[in-house]
């Protein structure tokens, strides 16, 4: 399983929003030339983490985005889950939603164990990492 540049990206500018200074909004400006991302790209990624109430952006001229809660209750998880979707390894171990699985062994499958446990550890180590716990990293 490979994450898109959406994680890694969104990731990195989730840490640049939350080490900003008392809690004042960062343009978009800002954290693409600090981190080297397109501009036009973190938009697209930002509004999906607003839309799901990870940050609000803020208008005017010290306008920007900031977070809509506190670093250490955002999880690594939750950002990861809004910007890629399902993060399970196959369909089968808890996947895509609406997603008919094609597999003719699918109550039967030896595997789907292993890949429902890897799921689980998957989400487990997402959702242990906040946001403040990698501004400490910094």
């Amino acid at each position: 399983m490979k994450l898109s540049t959406k994680s890694t990206y969104g990731l990195r500018a989730m840490v640049n929003i939350a080490m900003a200074k008392d809690g004042s909004a960062i343009s978009i400006k800002d954290i693409s030339e600090r981190e080297g991302i397109s501009s036009v790209y973190l938009e697209q990624l930002l509004n999906k983490l607003r839309r799901e109430n990870l940050v609000k952006s803020v208008r005017g001229p010290s306008g920007g985005y900031m977070l809509s809660k506190t670093p250490s209750r955002i999880t690594v998880g939750a950002i990861v889950k809004t910007l890629e979707g399902s993060i399970t390894p196959v369909d089968c171990a808890g996947g895509r939603e609406g997603y008919k699985s094609v597999c003719n062994h699918k109550d039967t499958c030896v595997a789907k164990t292993v890949w429902a446990k890897l799921a689980k550890a998957i989400d487990d180590c997402l959702e242990s990492v906040t946001l403040e716990d990698l501004c400490g990293k910094r």
